[in-house]
């Protein structure tokens, strides 16, 4: 197959927040910027970011970012690393007033200035009264978001390749990357694109799972291409189930419902959370009201004639606040749940939302791993931004609406790093002549195999052995059970046939490519879990049920190669101030 070549300054794979927001800085600087995307950039999963994004600009309520790097740290359960934490938290401001400046459309407040809404885990003076932080355009800040980013970067003639896939990493025998293989999904034509920078912002992995938020793109992409190229997987063992999930849909009903005064019910009518979380109530952190909901569905207290799911009432906010400040929301409900919340409250259950682990970086976006067998180093080349990088600032459990910032932060650190890193880069390195052959040898797989499983089958079996063994809580028996299930799905993956090898857009070779990088995110995801003995965050082990700081105050390190586990330290140490020594946390 003969393969065509093009160069660029860097090539960005994912076109979500964090992507569009380094290529604007990117562009604008004078580089040849390509950014690849599987969807129309304003179809990026960016889009379903409903309630805000963090900042603590105090227009509502007293605030710092102080304070915000705190309740960051707590929400992580103490993994997170806090000198990253300090530079995003530090950073927030500045970033939104940024995007205001972009033609963002935020609400206001009557005074004028940016209009914020109050989120999960939130807090004034370090776990005081409810903080006020998060800044939104009504339900839709994510959309609003795409679409102000997306106008910046047509502006600044940044080059999008829409509905193209990534395929492998090329890297050289010094390990140094030095661009990609992708496939135009329209006509199956593979291309190398060589870089002199490379950057990851593939977002989330969330279709591991059965029932899920994320959008049917969000395969992982970016996490297989890394660990097929030797990169381990940090973290992988943390997913965030996000308590309000539409039942049976699973489509996201935004925290910003209870930010704006809604509450959970259970089938007695109770508001159960205030025995959970005392003081925070429906707003404490999401592992909190996840592990919370699901108890109280175990333990019979479900509604429904299956006692399956739980109520989120907000009728009593009034018909025009539902109209005014959730009226994506109301949408939704009407559309998935068929109940209009104005009127009926909204059938919800937990439902896997977010990766807090992902490629290990540090907080200018550069991967930093280590390389066959030598120490941890900057991976030359190579930088990933947004859920599909592991900073890590969201540690075992983010806090809702630090997403949209970590996009936004990291997304401008690394286009800044990139920028001064490519001044000592002038020209491209040399490709090996076999710089695709890897790629050619999974696509010839694929095109050559006879009587193969089906794609669909084995990935159904791939998300309901991780939705069934490695859920909201885990046990020890299940999750042992579970890595052989998924070391059986792993192996069948490898045997998977294109049923439908005609060219009409290629469908069935794309969903054979990412259930290639499905298979590694799962793999990373189970076995990670199953090592980690204890519960922290959004892991929560029942046969381990308190935290462990003393064995397991540790990043975890995945190697796909041989399923190997490695750990490193968490970095307890802040930049310029204190730091926040684990405590026991209690909303």
């Amino acid at each position: 197959m003969a393969i065509t070549k093009r160069t660029f300054d860097v090539v960005i794979i994912g076109a979500g927040g964090a992507g569009m927001r380094a290529a604007l800085q990117l562009s604008e600087a004078g580089l040849k910027v390509a950014v690849l995307s599987k969807v129309f950039p304003t179809r990026s999963h960016t889009v379903s970011a409903q309630g805000g994004i963090a900042a603590s600009l105090g227009n509502v309520t007293e605030d710092n970012w102080h304070w915000h790097m705190y309740d960051t740290v707590k929400g992580s359960d103490y993994l997170g690393d806090q000198d990253a934490i300090e530079f995003m938290c530090r950073q927030a401001n500045e970033v939104v007033y940024e995007l205001e400046h972009f033609g963002m459309p935020f609400d206001r407040l009557e005074n004028g200035k940016i209009y914020q809404r109050p989120f999960g885990g939130q807090s004034q003076n370090f776990g005081g009264a409810q903080a006020t932080r998060s800044c939104a355009s009504a339900d839709r800040t994510g959309h609003a978001l795409l679409h102000t980013l997306y106008q910046r970067n047509v502006s600044a003639n940044t080059q999008f390749f829409i509905e193209w896939m990534g395929l492998d990493l090329i890297r050289d025998e010094q390990g140094d990357v030095l661009g990609i293989t992708a496939l135009e999904m329209e006509t199956g034509e593979v291309m190398i694109m060589q870089a002199r920078a490379t950057l990851f912002a593939t977002g989330g992995a969330g279709r591991i799972f059965q029932a899920s938020t994320n959008a049917l793109i969000n395969t992982g992409d970016g996490l297989g291409m890394a660990a097929r190229a030797d990169i381990p997987l940090e973290d992988m063992e943390f997913w965030q189930f996000h308590p309000t999930g539409v039942h049976g849909a699973g489509v996201l009903i935004s925290e910003a419902v209870r930010g704006e005064g809604g509450y959970l019910l259970n089938q007695a009518g109770e508001r159960f959370m205030e025995r959970y979380a005392p003081n925070a109530k429906d707003l404490a952190s999401r592992d909190v009201v996840s592990r919370a909901m699901t108890t109280e569905i175990k333990e019979g207290r479900g509604c429904g004639d299956d006692n399956d799911h739980l109520m989120l009432k907000l009728d009593h906010l009034g018909a025009d606040i539902i109209k005014s400040r959730l009226p994506g929301i109301r949408e939704l409900a009407m559309k998935f749940a068929h109940v209009d919340p104005i009127h009926h409250p909204i059938p919800v259950v937990p439902t896997a939302h977010y990766m807090m682990g992902g490629i290990p970086t540090n907080f200018y976006g550069q991967v930093v791993a280590p390389y066959k067998t030598g120490p941890e180093e900057i991976v030359s080349g190579f930088y990933a931004v947004g859920e599909c990088a592991c900073v890590s600032v969201h540690g075992a459990n983010r806090l809702g609406t630090n997403s949209l910032l970590d996009l936004i932060v990291f997304g401008r650190a690394a286009a800044l790093k990139i920028i001064d890193d490519l001044k000592a880069i002038p020209h491209h390195k040399p490709l090996a002549e076999n710089a695709a052959d890897k790629t050619l040898a999974r696509l010839t797989r694929l095109e050559d195999k006879k009587n193969g499983e089906s794609v669909a089958e084995v990935k159904n079996e791939l998300s309901k052995t991780m939705q069934t063994y490695c859920g909201v809580f885990r046990f020890e028996d299940m999750l042992q059970q579970g890595v052989e299930k998924m070391k059986e799905v792993a192996t069948r993956v490898d045997n998977t046939e294109i049923k439908d090898k005609s060219k009409v857009f290629n469908t069935a070779r794309i969903e054979a490519l990412e259930l290639d990088n499905l298979k590694e995110v799962a793999m990373a995801t189970i076995i990670s879990a199953e090592a980690r003995s204890e519960s922290r965050g959004a892991h929560a082990r029942d046969d381990f049920p308190q935290r462990d700081d003393d064995k397991w105050l540790k990043h975890t390190l995945y190697f796909s190669k041989n399923n190997r586990l490695d750990y490193k330290p968490v970095r307890l140490k802040p930049q310029t101030v204190e730091s926040f020594p684990p405590k026991a946390r209690t909303y």
